[in-house]
């Protein structure tokens, strides 16, 4: 995987520190409690690592892998209208935290990097945090300002929404 495909020079940097934003991109942080218990965690982290989540949002997704993993490409459609290309760079799959990042690739209407981490803390608490930096790379993203971080927002809480729903029993 080749760092000149992407379209920011920052790849990986959601992995070091997830709190760091690059200078000259915007940041986003958003963390969703998801419920308790291991199998809350196992359900969550295996719709995070499939795609599932996603398409559960209703985004479209054309990926080149059944599972998150570094170097695979996906395609998320809005809408049915903006497609934006992406890599993914980095995977975690460990006892109490699995999530995966990607970056932007040519095409995309941002440049930069979101990740998707789901995690157990030490009371059982499973949580997924979604964080970004970005910053725009279209004339309607550019044009959008606020209105398109407003949206970056909105869809980062709805992943914490929707992936709560998919991680209820059927006694929830």
């Amino acid at each position: 995987m080749s760092s000149e495909d992407f379209t920011y020079d920052e790849v990986g940097a959601t992995r070091q520190n997830a709190s760091a934003c690059p200078p000259g991109f915007h940041p986003l942080h958003v963390r969703t409690r998801i419920g308790e218990g291991e199998a809350v965690f196992r359900r969550a982290s295996e719709a995070l690592l499939t795609w599932e989540l996603h398409r559960a949002i209703g985004v479209g997704i054309d990926a080149s892998a059944e599972r998150a993993a570094p170097g695979v490409d996906v395609t998320v459609t809005l809408a049915g209208l903006i497609r934006a290309p992406c890599r993914v760079v980095w995977t975690v799959e460990e006892a109490r935290r699995a999530g995966w990042a990607y970056g932007t690739l040519p095409g995309h209407p941002e440049h930069g990097e979101e990740a998707f981490v789901v995690d157990r803390t030490g009371d059982g608490t499973v949580w997924l945090t979604v964080t970004a930096f970005s910053r725009p790379a279209k004339w309607y993203t550019r044009a959008g300002g606020p209105a398109a971080r407003g949206l970056q927002q909105v869809y980062a809480r709805r992943c914490g929404n929707v992936l709560r729903q998919l991680c209820r029993g059927p006694e929830d």
